[in-house]
């Protein structure tokens, strides 16, 4: 049956916010940037991973009705439509300073959890990140 999951997808509002804030800040590389016509298919993978994509996808048509996508952005704004992304790092307090530094604005810092050290924030559009550096 299945052996990968290539691609999971995230709705944010506006695609060169979302690319300033997942490459510029969180140091994500470019997997894909085609404009399509009806859409832009723009992807974002951990640097070296392409194998895995993040769609950051722009509410919209095809996928649903102008009417639907005016609902969906709605949500989004108020941050009850955001999808989750979790990543980990090797070491999450150097990761956290270093976002910090770039302006990323956390919703809890750096804790000791029974699985290793998180910590968490939203991205500009409501989403939901965590990072964790996993007990050895």
């Amino acid at each position: 049956m299945f052996n990968a999951i290539t691609q999971s997808q995230i709705y944010v509002l506006d695609q060169d916010a979302a690319l300033d804030f997942y490459v510029g800040k969180l140091g994500l590389e470019v997997s894909a940037d085609v404009p399509l016509g009806f859409m832009r298919w723009l992807t974002v993978s951990v640097p070296g991973h392409p194998e895995r994509q993040i769609l950051l996808e722009e509410p919209g048509s095809p996928a649903m009705s102008e009417e639907t996508a005016e609902q969906v952005r709605e949500l989004v704004t108020k941050g009850a439509m955001g999808g989750w992304l979790i990543f980990t790092t090797d070491d999450c307090r150097k990761t956290y300073e270093t976002l910090l530094a770039r302006g990323v604005e956390f919703t809890e810092g750096p804790t000791e959890r029974p699985y290793g050290i998180d910590c968490g924030l939203r991205d500009p559009f409501g989403n939901r990140i965590r990072f964790t550096q996993p007990k050895d």
